[in-house]
């Protein structure tokens, strides 16, 4: 990572995250056991169309039955991590109501874990609908949470400073699955 600042460096390009999706997609299959009874929750935007490609490689090469797939729609930060709201807000489709997630094994993924803010209000949301467990799966943790949460299947581990703004490019958000580091231009004094 060779990236003066006021750039975009590309960690990661699609070949790369696929492989990095399929053995996060083993190490899922490793933890849940099989389970029968799964719901992958996707954390929209980004968290969504990748719990679409965990789920199909938990069903394509580890042999679990089709689970249960609903998205939810969390928002505090912006794309570029400015805040929005002063708290973390959580809107769930209306037609997800009605859906048993008792004693279900909660399968929560996404794109980063940063703070943790979006992270926490997803559990806690999930957690009144009375799961057997949550789990938790992200493409990248920063390791940077400022709350007692943690990601059991954890993609890639970046460090990154913390104006530097790790950029997750999925389809069909964009146009081609790959991680950017994007670096603020230096401030002038």
């Amino acid at each position: 990572m060779d990236a003066s600042p006021g750039t975009r460096t590309c960690l990661y390009d699609s070949a790369q995250l696929d492989v990095v999706i399929d053995d996060m997609a083993r190490r899922a299959a490793a933890l849940l056991g099989g389970r029968r009874d799964l719901a992958v929750i996707g954390i929209l935007r980004r968290g969504a169309p990748l719990a679409d490609r965990l789920a199909d490689a938990l069903v394509r090469r580890h042999g679990m039955p089709p689970p249960l797939r609903l998205d939810l729609a969390v928002k505090r930060y912006a794309d570029d991590l400015t805040l929005l709201y002063p708290e973390t807000r959580l809107d769930e489709d209306a037609r997800h109501d009605a859906l048993e997630l008792a004693g279900r094994t909660l399968l929560v993924v996404d794109d980063v874990l940063y703070t943790g803010h979006s992270l926490l209000r997803v559990v806690t949301h999930l957690a009144r609908r009375q799961p057997a467990e949550i789990r938790v799966a992200v493409l990248v943790d920063r390791g940077a949470t400022c709350l007692p949460l943690h990601a059991d299947v954890v993609g890639l581990r970046l460090q990154v400073a913390p104006p530097d703004i790790v950029e997750c490019n999925v389809p069909p958000y964009e146009p081609t699955f790959r991680i950017d580091l994007c670096q603020p231009p230096p401030t002038s004094s």
